[in-house]
């Protein structure tokens, strides 16, 4: 079959480290069959998908300086320490300042999919670009919903939260969905070892009508181990290709530095163009 899927994690603010690898990948004409995104992964696969190469780059280095996009008065006025409203709707609407190119996403061949969490189950949820239309993101506003820090998003009734919070790496998804083989782009390190949330008193209060979530995010750690080990083994086996940063820097989800955003665009060219041979190798032998 040679279904070929990409996965990017997702990761706020660092995520410009996929945003680096996806330029790489259209500068060298390198395209998918299945695309899956998550949280912030979710949005830079949008902008990889039309073809709008460092749009994403903006988002880390132009725009986060705006005073919608983040912060203390976005939470006072919206709810949301991201103004997902501001990134995804008033800059991204065909008519706003920086606009997605939706009906290229549409005529991409490539099947695009995201992931949210269901507020009141605590499950994963799917979601793909068919159920979007030109400047209605709420998909992508909803996968890139932090809980605590944003309010969940409303879709056809139902309120969802992060996909990070229930499937951060969705190996298991693109499988099930006919994928044989993989390229992973991972925000954090290969060799991280995730420990339990660190803002529990928060989350639980903010989140308290959504005890699943809570319980969810609890439970995060085990869940990212889970899919980190699931990479890791597809990987060994030659049906995966893993780009993960490969300098820690000093930053973080939240982190609104432009210097640092693109030092991390930057080594995602860079980690692209010393891996570039190993990973052509690895599309040829797929297509074997």
């Amino acid at each position: 079959m040679n279904k070929l899927g990409l996965i990017v994690e997702g990761g706020g603010m660092k995520c410009a480290y996929s945003a680096g690898i996806l330029d790489a990948f259209l500068d060298h004409h390198i395209t998918f069959d299945y695309c899956i995104g998550v949280s912030a992964g979710s949005a830079n696969v949008a902008s990889f998908m039309a073809g709008q190469r460092e749009r994403n780059l903006r988002f880390y280095t132009e725009h986060l300086k705006e005073p919608g996009y983040f912060g203390l008065k976005s939470f006072l006025k919206t709810g949301n320490l991201f103004g997902l409203q501001y990134i995804y709707a008033d800059l991204t609407n065909s008519d706003g300042a920086d606009p997605l190119d939706f009906p290229a996403i549409l005529a991409n061949p490539a099947e695009f999919h995201l992931v949210a969490t269901d507020a009141q189950t605590g499950k994963p949820a799917y979601f793909s670009k068919q159920d979007m239309i030109q400047d209605d993101y709420r998909h992508i506003m909803a996968s890139c919903a932090l809980p605590g820090a944003c309010r969940p998003v409303e879709i056809d009734g139902r309120l969802y939260y992060d996909g990070g919070v229930t499937d951060a790496i969705p190996v298991q998804r693109a499988l099930d969905d006919g994928c044989d083989r993989l390229v992973i782009i991972l925000s954090k390190q290969k060799d991280l070892i995730k420990g339990p949330e660190k803002m529990r008193f928060a989350y639980s209060r903010l989140c308290r009508k959504y005890p699943k979530v809570i319980e969810a995010l609890d439970n995060r750690h085990i869940m990212y181990r889970a899919c980190q080990e699931k990479a890791f083994e597809l990987e060994k086996q030659g049906k995966a290709f893993i780009f993960a940063p490969s300098t820690q820097l000093k930053m973080g989800t939240y982190t609104m530095d432009r210097e640092i955003e693109q030092q991390l665009y930057d080594l995602g060219m860079k980690d692209f163009r010393e891996q570039e041979q190993e990973f052509k190798d690895f599309l040829n032998r797929q297509k074997l």
